[in-house]
């Protein structure tokens, strides 16, 4: 939300104005004129004409942090113990075919109570469309959606309206605001990615049918568990093999040992973090724009703004830094069909902040969850330091559900990049040799 406001420097009634005044007539006046003399002068300045007077123009932008995207809009609301949660997404493009039903789907991998790793909240997530969408089409309006709460329980999280729990959001919140919804943890809880994993479901719908691209995510990390480099084939992953285990992981194997890793911590009321790693196949050719906007700026904001991110990296990230150029160079060759393509992958997906046609690749790191019953130190609201155990029903360990979150603003990030770069570079003509099928969004499908 921007804020612009324009005024007058002196038709302003405070003391803070008027002392401002005052010593601006000193200035003016003279120091030596006597008090009646220099009030009456003070006073005739005040009455000069606007054309006259000095004028205090200034701009707030406050940017409050519920919105996210460009044309692609979508705004979040509630809190994890209020009435319900949802989302209002705006500029999705018309006529698309969309259904409560599509948007379940994605709620209910994100949904708690799935199993005995994750949090035994039951919430059935339910989902309503309540505006932008008739007779199963957008209508190109804002659409809005509403979650309803209903498993709260406000007296879990009595010790925490006096005491902050080490590493959560409970302290910060206060810092900024002055004030904060105690119960749930509020804003910061991952019930508010709810709305981002349904205006996600439409995000990905959208650039399945304009441009064939998918994005899939899954868990590669949980606390020292992890799948051996290269152990997965990007092109050929599946939905199945992911959704095929309660942690999400592709691997069979690899799954049932992160599993025992997140219930040796459970059973402790600990908790442990991980990875998840993102594939973005199909995406067009020239998302994305130099410098401020490049797109892995955007994804790694998107994906910054879950909870409990603490890293991001996209191709070879950080063991990038151990390779001479020569090594992490990614080769240009000529495939079969005359497409420009690359040897490896290593940039993945993304040369100068702008995609080239290969796999988009990311991981997201996620720290362990906050909330946990072991005993911590920790201080109150009135500043005594004191313990806390904490208690309310939360994750041992938050991946793998994280799991459709990182989807879904992948796919945010993506259709809005998709829209911008048709409003940008798809109005004219397009030059056929290097903006040809193989190099821009393809064209668009007719629903």
């Amino acid at each position: 939300m921007s804020l612009v406001a324009f005024g007058q420097a002196r038709s302003f009634c405070s003391p803070s104005w008027l002392s401002r005044d005052r010593e601006q007539c000193a200035v003016e006046c003279g120091i030596g004129l006597r008090p009646r003399m220099a009030e009456l002068k003070r006073l005739m300045i005040l009455r000069r004409p606007h054309s006259q007077i000095r004028t205090a123009k200034f701009e707030v932008q406050a940017g409050v942090g519920n919105t996210f995207g460009n044309l692609f809009r979508v705004t979040t609301f509630g809190e994890s113990h209020g009435g319900g949660v949802g989302c209002i997404i705006d500029g999705c493009p018309p006529r698309l075919p969309l259904t409560e039903a599509e948007m379940q789907i994605e709620l209910d991998r994100r949904k708690p109570g799935q199993s005995r790793i994750t949090t035994p909240r039951k919430e059935s997530d339910t989902c309503s469309i309540v505006s932008g969408v008739a007779d199963g089409l957008t209508l190109g309006t804002p659409i809005a959606v509403l979650v309803p709460n209903t498993d709260q329980r406000g007296g879990d999280y009595r010790e925490m309206a006096v005491a902050y729990r080490p590493s959560h959001a409970d302290a910060t919140y206060d810092f900024k605001y002055g004030v904060r919804a105690v119960q749930g943890g509020g804003r910061s809880s991952a019930r508010e990615t709810i709305g981002r994993v349904a205006a996600g479901a439409v995000a990905k719908k959208v650039i399945k049918l304009i441009a064939g691209t998918e994005v899939l995510a899954y868990v590669s990390r949980v606390h020292g568990v992890e799948l051996p480099e290269g152990s997965i084939d990007h092109n050929k992953l599946t939905m199945e093999q992911i959704e095929s285990n309660i942690v999400r992981c592709p691997d069979p194997v690899v799954a049932e040992r992160m599993i025992e890793a997140i219930d040796a911590v459970r059973v402790k009321g600990d908790s442990v973090g991980g990875v998840v790693t993102c594939i973005a196949r199909n995406v067009p050719r020239g998302l994305g724009s130099p410098v401020f906007d490049k797109l892995e700026a955007e994804l790694a904001k998107a994906l910054m703004s879950l909870p409990a991110t603490k890293g991001f990296e996209v191709g070879s990230g950080f063991d990038g830094t151990l390779m001479t150029g020569s090594q992490h160079n990614d080769e240009f060759y000529m495939d079969e069909s005359g497409n420009i393509r690359t040897r490896t992958n290593r940039s993945g997906g993304i040369q100068g902040g702008i995609s080239n046609g290969e796999t988009i690749v990311m991981n997201v790191a996620f720290k362990p969850t906050s909330t946990i019953t072991t005993i911590q130190k920790t201080v109150t609201r009135e500043r005594q330091e004191t313990e806390l155990r904490a208690r309310g029903r939360h994750d041992p360990c938050v991946v793998p559900r994280a799991v459709p979150m990182v989807e879904a603003m992948v796919a945010l990030v993506l259709v809005d990049q998709l829209l911008q770069q048709y409003a940008q570079c798809q109005l004219l003509p397009v030059d056929s040799v290097l903006q040809g099928s193989d190099t821009a969004a393809a064209e668009p499908t007719h629903v």
